[in-house]
């Protein structure tokens, strides 16, 4: 069962940061060099970076969508850039 104190440093967890330690991840699963235990535990741990990841774009997707909705809700486009 995992650690709560885990759990909620995950959630504590930059965006930045969990898709810097996914990718550190993938790479020393890619590399193939490591025993079954901790190829399992370092992929267990990718699997819940991912969905911490999805959850903070859902999020971010989520507020963007509602600062650019005009006041019925509908979406306006507006230049980023400048």
């Amino acid at each position: 069962m995992p650690d709560r104190d885990s759990h909620d440093h995950e959630t504590e967890l930059r965006f930045e940061d969990a898709y810097q330690e996914l990718s550190r991840i993938i790479n020393q699963l890619e590399a193939g060099d490591l025993p079954l235990d901790e190829s399992m535990a370092l992929f267990e741990r990718g699997r819940r970076l991912i969905a911490l990841c999805e959850g903070q774009l859902n999020a971010a997707e989520l507020r963007v969508s509602q600062l650019l909705s005009d006041a019925d809700g509908n979406l306006r486009l507006e230049n980023l850039s400048e």
